[in-house]
């Protein structure tokens, strides 16, 4: 097993000024499950490829077990990968499919058998080992391509956006069994993905990248509760959180009635107050806002609204009981918990702490 180190890690495409990835600087430890989370075009995948060595490294390095690999040829790197499309080749069979890494590295034919029929009642597979990828599911291919990528039990194992083809009660299956997987496994895994949901729920830590530059690296709930700065914010929860810039007068910024105390030290000016949508209430004063959708999920329910805050028209987001949710189209009042509020300098984005 190896940790993995990008140490101002660059790609820049030929033809573009802006790098793809841009002096990435990531430590994963050793048996660490890290999730690399962002947008379209946030260099997520880029940095993945570069560390599978499908990607040129422009600047900078890229080390495995503490071995420089950043001009290595993939198979001289030691990982194994799972791609979106699954990669199977649709004329062998399953247990070919699985056994290929195997194949290609010379191991006996009676060790290759035994490996993934071990392989195989792992990911419950048993049963379809004669069959071709086309005679499966969309699960029933993901699990063979997540056999081929375990079957040789690399130092690393790259997975890229796996779970993106399958509906949605699948995904959730799937990723209850990647994280058993890994944990059985301990094997360092580097997950990219753009569905926040996956990244919490499958990260030890979560790193969040946009425009090729790493945002914030930690553990989920660290980056939901404290979000280094508006990108951040916006981007980890859903629905996102609310974000609106007010001023501040006598080291408070009112927002809905409740006057919300800046960080200290901080003069009076404007500032980005950020409001997670349980942090704000439907009550019976406070911003007034007019219902727009209420989107039941169960218990609760997400309550959307158009409000006028700071003079500016905004959209707003609160979470109610759903058994006591407004109705589409009604007149409400929104008012935050004051406590819970986030600030951010509406200039560079950061964080401004409060304590």
């Amino acid at each position: 097993m190896a940790d993995v180190r990008y140490v101002k890690a660059t790609r820049i495409y030929p033809g573009t000024h802006s790098p793809a990835v841009d002096a990435l600087d990531l430590h994963i430890q050793d048996g660490e499950f890290m999730v690399l989370v962002g947008p379209s075009g946030s260099g997520k995948t880029t940095a993945l490829r570069m560390l599978a060595g499908l990607e040129e490294v422009d600047a900078g390095n890229v080390l495995i077990g503490g071995r420089d690999v950043t001009d290595l040829p993939p198979k001289d790197r030691d990982v194994s990968m799972v791609f979106q499309n699954y990669a199977l080749y649709p004329y062998l069979t399953v247990a070919a499919n699985i056994a290929f890494p195997l194949r290609m590295r010379g191991v006996k034919k009676s060790i290759r058998d035994q490996r993934v029929r071990e392989v195989a009642k792992l990911l419950g597979l048993e049963d379809y080992l004669e069959r071709k990828p086309g005679q499966l599911s969309g699960g029933q291919r993901q699990r063979v391509a997540m056999g081929r990528a375990i079957i040789r039990l690399p130092s690393v194992f790259l997975m890229d956006e796996p779970l993106s083809n399958l509906d949605a009660k699948l995904r959730v299956q799937m990723r209850a069994d990647i994280a058993a997987l890994q944990a059985d496994f301990g094997v360092t895994t580097v997950y990219v993905t753009h569905d926040q949901a996956e990244a919490m729920t499958l990260g030890h830590r979560v790193a969040v990248l946009h425009e090729g530059k790493l945002q914030q690296c930690g553990p989920p709930r660290g980056l939901y509760e404290r979000p280094a700065n508006i990108f951040v914010a916006g981007f980890i929860g859903s629905p996102a959180m609310n974000l609106c810039t007010l001023p501040a007068s006598n080291g408070n910024v009112s927002f809905g009635g409740v006057d919300v105390p800046v960080p200290t030290g901080s003069s009076n000016g404007s500032y980005v107050l950020g409001v997670r949508p349980e942090s704000l209430e439907v009550a019976t004063e406070g911003i007034s806002a007019h219902v727009e959708v209420v989107e039941d999920v169960g218990a609760d329910a997400f309550v959307f609204c158009s409000a006028e805050v700071g003079g500016q028209a905004m959209r707003l987001v609160a979470r109610a009981e759903a058994r006591r949710a407004p109705q589409q189209g009604d007149r409400v009042s929104l008012r935050p918990r004051a406590e819970e509020a986030h600030f951010f300098d509406p200039a560079s984005g950061e964080r401004l702490d409060r304590r």
